[in-house]
């Protein structure tokens, strides 16, 4: 049978996806990408801010149309969603004939099966499981570079988000099969892992005793194939000296470090349940770029968290304009429901988060313009990923940049070259956050 699957979300979602499609792809369903086509259909869902929650249900429902006036005759929901709203499903998206919870991912197929002998089936674990390492893994990345989740779940309980009650606490994979499942995609073609958890930092410290993750760095950088190692979701005060100092001498690890730190105004970030201050951050920052001066930065912020002033945005502004972080991006607050956040007074107007929100982007838009122009006459490794339609001209990633979050690098050439290769690229311009450049031997002649 032909199966569509739509996902949804972050990163940490798309890995339990590709799990699923191996699942099923295993026992027998053929992977369409059209919608008229599919017979069977498997939703992600996302809900972690309003905006996704609203993408996860509108797709949903299109789904659903598809079983009234196409092939279709299942439809799964899956992840974060279907764990949180589960009851509520059952009544207003009756087209849905099956729910798998976000610790369940690995019971996808009983659940497909069964919704095709017209029995509906919830798979809804305990959220603190941890299902085993399943090997049967689809990669729908291009096959070059693939995310590697080490952990599920939280322990921070940030008063904004809703993650530890929809994915549980904290629980990290175990190094054996981290390193299996690297050494597996490294066998598939994979030649950058990204390595993600909803914080990679405290890795190994539930089941080790102690954070293990530059244990963990060491041992994947062993793997034969693998070329660079990226690390998302690095929280600001669990970043230690035996961290950097990994970062900085294995030679696989990319000079990248993604940093959500969510605001700078010590009050604000006290009311959101953040573990750091101001100075505590800069002292952070500042080290990383001594230790490793080419490291760079990606951070998150948001806007208009509940009682946030004027006065607490311009000192925003001002951090900002004082770190220049290499990438930042800038959301605005959705307060949800059954967050601590979400009850507090002074919840701010839509206008004013979107505004504030605008003002700092434009400011980091000037600081990146700033950057990438000094980028122009360097040299820099690119990892290709694709060749622009009817033009001579290839696009790609350098160590600074991670999938679908950063900027590209546009390579001028004739030569023929494959994705999922290694050039040098000297640059040669600069357009916003992208990169301009040709090949090191052809602008050399």
């Amino acid at each position: 049978m032909k199966l569509l699957f739509i996902s949804l979300g972050c990163d940490k979602n798309l890995v339990d996806s590709e799990v699923m499609l191996g699942l099923l792809n295993q026992a027998g369903y053929t992977i369409t990408d059209k919608e008229e086509e599919a017979e069977v259909i498997v939703v992600n869902t996302c809900s972690f801010i309003q905006d996704a929650k609203e993408e996860s249900i509108h797709t949903l429902l299109e789904m659903g149309q598809l079983k009234k006036h196409g092939k279709c005759k299942a439809l799964i929901a899956a992840g974060c969603l279907a764990q949180r709203y589960h009851m509520e499903m059952k009544e207003e998206i009756p087209e849905v004939d099956g729910i798998v919870g976000t610790a369940s991912y690995d019971a996808i197929v009983s659940v497909v099966e069964a919704a095709l002998q017209k029995e509906r089936k919830e798979v809804l674990e305990p959220i603190d499981r941890l299902p085993k390492r399943i090997p049967e893994r689809l990669l729908t990345t291009g096959g070059w570079y693939a995310y590697l989740k080490i952990a599920e779940g939280c322990n921070k309980h940030c008063t904004y988000c809703i993650i530890p009650k929809i994915r549980g606490n904290y629980r990290s994979v175990l190094m054996e099969d981290i390193l299996l499942q690297a050494k597996e995609l490294a066998q598939q073609g994979v030649k950058e892992l990204i390595l993600v958890a909803q914080e990679t930092t405290v890795y190994g410290q539930d089941c080790y005793g102690k954070k293990m993750l530059p244990v963990l760095l060491k041992e994947l950088a062993k793997i034969a194939g693998i070329v660079w190692i990226r690390l998302l979701y690095c929280y600001p005060e669990e970043i230690t000296e035996e961290l950097i100092t990994v970062i900085k001498t294995e030679k696989k690890i990319c000079h990248y470090l993604d940093i959500p730190i969510q605001h700078a105004s010590d009050a604000v970030l006290k009311r959101m349940g953040r573990q750091t201050n101001q100075k505590q951050l800069i002292e952070i920052i500042e080290k990383l770029r001594q230790e490793i001066p080419d490291i760079v930065l990606r951070t998150t912020l948001i806007t208009g968290f509940p009682g946030e002033t004027q006065k607490q945005h311009e000192e925003v502004m001002e951090f900002v304009d004082r770190m220049e972080f290499e990438r930042l991006g800038v959301f605005p607050y959705s307060a949800e429901e059954d967050t601590a956040a979400a009850l507090l007074p002074d919840q701010i107007e839509e206008e004013v988060k979107e505004a504030w929100r605008d003002e700092i982007m434009e400011l980091q838009q000037e600081i990146a313009f700033e950057q990438a122009q000094d980028k122009i006459g360097k040299q820099l490794t690119v990892l290709v990923e694709g060749k622009l339609v009817e033009e001579n001209a290839y696009i790609g990633r350098s160590y600074m940049d991670a999938p679908n979050v950063d900027g590209y690098v546009f390579i001028n050439t004739d030569r023929e070259l494959i994705s999922g290769d290694f050039v040098q690229v000297h640059i040669t311009g600069a357009v916003e956050y992208d990169l301009i450049g040709e090949i090191e031997d052809e602008f050399a002649k």
